[in-house]
């Protein structure tokens, strides 16, 4: 039997991983950006300072890539502190996780890492490592070429050959260069032509040197977008008249597609319901993959009140979760129904607006009889406040004390007052969520939250996972 010691390890490492899944830092809905950052900061000097392994071993969860920077930079900023074991174990979560990073957010931390000083022999081989591994020398000395040459004076490297050292640090003191990408990038300072054959961000910055407009610019640029670029630019190029940078949805990650529907107009989602519907419902088949349709009976209580809206800086986030979830769940499950907090009965026009009905809507839940109940939610219960709390506890306490039904609840917004997601009820697990994909390997990690598994049967799943990680093949790198 877990100590009461281990107890409480387990709920501070599981109010970490909330944290780690659903706090980027940035402002929401009911906490401004100082409060979160200041709040997660906390978090991660405590489970440092008090469980390291653990909080090593949190690299191998479906946290997001602000929290994964954030735990590489600090283990490396403590290498001191390790034993020579945690360094070797911490090491190979940390080159495999790196790995796994956009590059963009790699070249952030290592920028992270020159301006805390922080060169020790440690963060100079991860890097190496790092910086070798890459696919394409050549595109990256291209595209990051400002945070690639601060990465190689920081960790005193050799550039790959002599003509990727010399366009780094000189670029322009070659009359050629040998190197295909490397000399269309120095005759694009003099030829228009050449700057359709860079990267779309490379290529920008000519185009405005250039002064070539948008629209001609974006025209002769499609072919050379990135699928995530392209559906990025996919509306600004519709209202510049080009035609031609069209994204193929039906291959678009099921969050991220979720989140464009959702910044479209109501009128332009009602036009393109066929189209957007597809690829959501494709998008989500292909997260359920060999699971299709073996969740049973599921219903799901879906919050779309006006806090989903979230805020400036992550724009209707919260109900792109919510729903990507909806898709998502209907894949699973072999019959399904959503309820939605607004009382709407179409996903496709859904919107931030009104009260937060929970209560309400899992009692309508609980009258479908479903095997499990999947809650997707801020956890501001408030028409009226508490009724979700109070139906929960009277659920499983005296409704349901075996527990025949499965609740979950999956919270996209961390509360930084509470240094946790916001709970509905202490009767039913809560967990936190990034992206919709996240969601089968979550209500997984849901039971450690219910209070009936202790720390030895955490830091097992956390082992698992670790294992996974590190013997599972490499992804296809973004570029």
């Amino acid at each position: 039997m877990d100590s009461y010691g281990d107890l409480v390890a387990a709920e501070d490492v599981l109010l970490f991983v909330n944290a780690a899944i659903t706090s980027t830092g940035q402002r929401e809905f009911h906490s401004d950006a100082g409060e979160q950052s200041l709040s997660l900061d906390f978090l991660h000097a405590y489970i440092l300072g008090n469980y390291r392994d653990l909080y090593a071993g949190v690299l191998a969860l479906d946290i997001n890539d602000h929290n994964v920077a954030l735990i590489v930079r600090r283990l490396l900023e403590t290498a001191a502190e390790a034993t020579a074991d945690q360094r070797r174990s911490e090491g190979r979560l940390i080159a495999r996780r790196l790995a796994k990073l956009p590059p963009q957010r790699v070249y952030g931390l290592f920028d992270a890492l020159r301006r805390a000083g922080v060169n020790n022999r440690r963060t100079r081989a991860i890097m190496r490592d790092w910086l070798s591994a890459r696919p394409d020398p050549a595109f990256d000395a291209v595209k990051y070429r400002s945070a690639l040459k601060r990465a190689l004076r920081h960790a005193h490297l050799a550039p790959a050959t002599r003509e990727l050292g010399t366009f780094v640090f000189a670029p322009l003191t070659r009359k050629q260069y040998t190197t295909p990408l490397l000399e269309t990038w120095r005759r694009a300072h003099y030829e228009q032509a050449a700057l359709y054959e860079l990267p779309y961000t490379t290529a920008e910055g000519f185009a405005a040197k250039h002064r070539i407009p948008r629209n001609v610019f974006l025209e002769r640029m499609a072919p050379r977008m990135t699928r995530l670029e392209t559906l990025r630019l996919q509306e600004s190029a519709r209202r510049a008249g080009v035609t031609a940078v069209a994204a193929d949805l039906s291959r678009m990650p099921l969050t991220r597609l979720a989140t464009y529907v959702l910044s479209l107009s109501l009128q332009d989602r009602a036009d393109r319901r066929a189209e957007l519907t597809h690829a959501l419902e494709s998008a989500a088949g292909r997260v359920a993959g060999v699971h299709r349709g073996s969740w049973g009976k599921v219903t799901a209580v879906l919050d779309d009140s006006f806090s989903t809206f979230g805020s400036v800086h992550k724009r209707r986030r919260p109900l792109a979760v919510t729903l990507a979830c909806h898709h998502l769940l209907a894949a699973l499950a072999d019959d399904y129904r959503a309820l939605w907090t607004s009382g709407r009965t179409d996903p496709l026009l859904t919107y931030p607006y009104g009260p937060t009905p929970v209560g309400r809507r899992i009692l309508d839940a609980l009258d479908t009889d479903p095997s499990r109940l999947v809650i997707v939610s801020d956890g501001w219960d408030n028409a009226p406040p508490g009724l979700a709390a109070e139906v929960l506890r009277v659920w499983r306490t005296r409704l349901d004390p075996e527990r025949r039904t499965s609740i979950v609840h999956l919270n996209p917004v961390y509360d930084a007052a509470a240094f946790d997601v916001r709970r509905l009820s202490t009767a039913v697990p809560t967990t936190g969520i990034r992206d919709a994909e996240d969601l089968p390997a979550l209500v997984e990690l849901a039971q450690f939250a219910e209070g009936r598994t202790g720390l030895a049967e955490l830091t097992t799943y956390m082992d698992t996972r670790a294992a996974l990680l590190m013997g599972g093949p490499d992804e296809e790198r973004p570029r």
